[in-house]
Parts: C-alpha cells; structure tokens; sequence
C-alpha cells in the first residue's frame, strides 16, 4: 500500500514539474476582438471544418496549405 501511495505521489511531482517548466511565461491577454475580426470570425464559423474561407484572414492559421484535388497525380 505504502509502494502503490509513494508510485502515485511520485508521479504527481514529476507532472507538476514539468507542468510549471513548460508553462507560458508571457502574460495572456484577452479581450474582445476588433470589429473587422469579429465579423471574419463568424464567417468562419458559419461554414464546415476545415473553415477553409479562414485560410489567409487574420484569425486564420498561416501555415495551413491548400491542396486541392486538381492536382493530384493522374491514373
């Protein structure tokens, strides 16, 4: 019982360690967004995963590449 309580806190101590090494420095802030982002936004969120019309926006992820099926190789 002592070996299973000692695996367990050991355990818990080597999870906070890293959780505090490899926690953001930087402050976060939050707030609302712009009035131009917002709207973009919910354009965004009106359509199905992927969200493709993000690609390229400011709240859109920059390094998503766009591949589309005209060219994938022929059979």
């Amino acid at each position: 019982m002592l070996k299973t309580i000692s695996a367990v806190l050991t355990a818990a101590a080597v999870a906070a360690v890293f959780t505090l090494f490899l926690a953001p420095g930087a402050p976060v802030d939050a707030g609302p967004l712009d009035k131009p982002d917002q709207a973009v936004l919910k354009q965004c969120t009106q359509q199905a995963w992927p969200y493709l019309n993000c690609v390229g926006t400011s709240v859109g992820n920059p390094k998503i590449r766009l591949v589309t099926t005209d060219r994938l190789p022929g059979r």
